[in-house]
């Protein structure tokens, strides 16, 4: 993965990057290599640039002909698949650039012997930005195995990026083509007893003094799928108390399938359906790593973590930090309505925290 020369430009290693690779890494990898320089646990890995997906698109589609006519397609794209389909196909079945290739190969296998399981995921440049969301526009595989497995999922996450729902999806916003990309981020697979996702802002009134935690068993895939209904708990970010606490009945989970290779639904056992899954020492440990990140961003965040099954109790890792789009875009409002004396207006903004946090109830 050091090698010199256009090899190490091709890939680069998580914990070389930064918020200010964006542009190269794209929004995941640089989110992931700055949360390790905050010395934030994420489990190791590397990105494919944008570089290399450029390098194989010059090869694919010369002169950008089939990428400008897609940038040419009216916001509603519903019949845009004739023109999106044969870019996507020549991802998915022509050959990769030798230097393309060697480097992803080259550097999943410095993350260890060859069956090392990885996480293959997408990380466009324009992906979880403030301003534009795409997440689950493009895809993640789990339980990768093997180099040429790998550079294989690399090629799929490339061409989800020309999906019927991910151009319709830029289409519909104005998001132009050009400078288009894709990273995809190669990282070490969590075997995760229990996983999820966490809003250091109230999800449902954008209440900033609370983190929205939700957890299932297993990987957080379940939860994504829609497959599973999570434990939900609303923490106060100031006094760390448990303002809301869900505790759902979660019949399934994700895990590794059999094989070794993919992720299986199984039942999870009956004594583990209607257990809480996280302690309150690990709800804790979630609580200080959101304030951790909110803090180092600037700004609420969006934050996916899990607790790997040969961890300690509080071992948390985070695999994705990613500014929260929804209350972000909505115009401030006052907290209360200004009042002509002080005294009543502070009981009118009192009165109006008591609504919101009955409202997380």
């Amino acid at each position: 993965m050091s090698r010199p020369g256009q090899a190490t430009e091709l890939v680069r290693r998580l914990d070389q990057l930064g918020t200010n690779d964006r542009p190269e890494v794209g929004g995941k990898g640089a989110s992931l290599g700055e949360l390790i320089r905050t010395g934030i646990p994420v489990p190791p890995g590397f990105v494919v640039t944008t570089r290399g997906f450029l390098r194989a698109l010059e090869t694919l589609d010369p002169g950008a002909e089939l990428r400008a006519r897609i940038g040419q397609l009216p916001p509603d794209a519903a019949a845009a698949d004739p023109t999106i389909r044969p870019l996507r196909d020549r991802i998915l079945g022509a050959p990769l650039p030798d230097d393309v290739r060697d480097a992803i190969v080259a550097a999943y296998r410095e993350l260890g012997a060859d069956a090392t399981p990885v996480a293959v995921r997408s990380s466009a440049t324009a992906e979880d930005s403030a301003e534009a969301s795409f997440a689950g526009l493009q895809d993640t595989y789990l339980w990768v195995r093997g180099a040429e497995d790998v550079v294989e999922h690399v090629r799929r996450c490339w061409a989800s990026l020309y999906s019927l729902e991910a151009v319709s999806y830029r289409r519909q916003r104005g998001l132009g083509e050009d400078g288009l990309a894709m990273a995809v981020v190669v990282q070490e697979m969590v075997d995760a007893r229990c996983s999820g996702v966490m809003f250091t802002c109230s999800p449902t009134t954008g209440d900033p003094s609370v983190i929205a935690i939700e957890s299932g068993w297993g990987l957080g895939s379940a939860m994504v799928s829609g497959e599973v209904t999570p434990d939900a708990l609303v923490v106060s970010k100031v006094t760390g108390e448990v303002v809301k606490r869900e505790i759902a009945v979660k019949t399934h989970w994700h895990r590794m399938d059999p094989s070794g290779h993919g992720v299986v639904s199984e039942e999870v056992p009956e004594d583990l359906q209607a257990r809480p899954c996280l302690s309150e020492s690990q709800l804790t440990a979630l609580t200080r790593l959101a304030r951790r990140v909110e803090q180092h961003y600037g700004c609420p965040q969006d934050i996916e973590w899990a607790i790997p099954t040969d961890a300690g109790e509080t071992d948390i890792v985070l695999l994705q930090s990613r500014p929260e789009t929804v209350w972000a875009n909505r115009p401030a409002q006052p907290v209360a309505a200004p009042k002509p004396r002080a005294f009543d207006h502070v009981l009118g903004v009192l009165g109006g925290q008591a609504r919101h946090r009955g409202d997380d109830r």
